[in-house]
């Protein structure tokens, strides 16, 4: 192993482009492993460390990306080494598994989590370091249908919003409203939809709007240029062409954009729940004493509880959700160039970045 090496591409300074490092390669420590990376998706959040302010928990020169999918290539002391050669996700959120948080069943919060790309190096990368617990293996029925590379983007873009529908306790027959139908937001329609939810699907940009309505959208509405007073009015309007109920909306916050969150607090009616999935740096001005006079709920959602993997793996491999024609592939050392143009907004397909 000593003859191996690592090959990384680390953010160095926001704003400024990221630049590859080659280093010997290390076994993993105990209870961790290394996985050589298949593919690793482009999240917002990475935008967000690169270009947008947002700090990384552990020192620059670090590499992004959480979004993993890979091999095991080796393992520490105390891992099962069964999990050598397998297929597996890398979960974006790793808890630990073992404080008082993780067995009361809050492993979300977990205040030794590790995120790659985030706490330590992460996958875009030859190969990553990370704790083997909850590493998720990918079943041989998924991969029939699916390479490995692009269901990296489960790790994030389609578990997040797993866990966003079913904390919501979303139901058949309920409305559910998704603000930004890009990346996370073009997932969640299909969750909702194939929970049998009746979905409405809000954003600025008319094909992924029609990309929506091909999966699971039941109503799709441009909101280019239109005020809130104007998109409540629609909204209701559709939801009430729907049969939908006209109370306990579930509300998905996707765009991470301060006119998203807005129009999103702005949809909250009686007995609604808002969910938080998209982030921005952007202030917010809104009337909380809307959430008393509704007896409404907004939560946060921070990733997904890695116990959550294996059933989206199961309705991906059954073909209820789909996650291929939302993916595209780039060689790793583009990185730069896709990082810019996810920046910019031009990226019409999840980007996933492949060694």
């Amino acid at each position: 192993m000593s003859e191996r090496t690592v090959g990384r591409w680390v953010m160095t300074a926001q704003g400024e482009p990221c630049v590859e490092q080659t280093e010997a390669f290390a076994s993993p420590p105990a209870g961790e492993a290394v996985v050589e990376v298949a593919g690793c998706g482009v999240c917002h959040t990475d935008i967000s460390f690169l270009h947008m302010g947002v700090p990384t928990r552990a020192p620059l020169p670090l590499a992004l990306g959480h979004e993993i999918s890979g091999t095991v290539m080796t393992v520490g002391d105390g891992v099962d080494a069964s999990l050598v050669g397998r297929p597996v996700l890398v979960p974006a959120v790793m808890p630990c598994g073992e404080c008082a948080l993780c067995r009361a069943g809050e492993r979300r919060i977990c205040r030794a989590q590790v995120m790659p790309g985030n706490d330590r190096h992460g996958g875009f990368a030859s190969h990553v370091t990370v704790p083997a617990r909850f590493l998720c293996p990918v079943p041989e029925t998924v991969l029939d249908s699916h390479e490995l590379w692009e269901l990296s983007v489960v790790a994030d873009a389609v578990t997040t919003p797993f866990q966003a529908v079913r904390s919501s306790e979303l139901a058949a027959g309920g409305l559910a409203v998704f603000i930004g139908t890009g990346g996370i937001g073009i997932h969640g329609v299909q969750i909702a939809a194939a929970v049998g939810a009746k979905v409405i699907a809000l954003d600025v940009d008319p094909e992924k709007l029609s990309v929506a309505a091909a999966h699971g959208a039941a109503v799709v509405i441009d909101v280019n240029g239109l005020s809130i007073k104007d998109i409540k009015a629609q909204v209701k309007d559709a939801a009430k062409k729907l049969g939908a109920p006209g109370t306990c909306w579930r509300i998905f916050e996707m765009s991470g954009t301060k006119a998203g969150q807005e129009t999103a607090f702005a949809l909250i009616g009686q007995g609604a729940h808002l969910s938080i999935v998209g982030f921005t740096m952007a202030k917010l001005e809104v009337r909380l004493s809307n959430l008393m006079a509704f007896d409404a709920t907004v939560r946060g959602n921070w990733g997904c509880d890695p116990e959550l993997y294996p059933e989206v793996l199961e309705w991906i491999g059954a073909g209820r959700l789909k996650v291929s024609p939302f993916v595209e592939k780039h060689a790793l050392a583009e990185m730069n160039g896709v990082l810019d143009a996810a920046h910019a907004g031009t990226l019409k397909k999840r980007a996933v970045l492949v060694p």
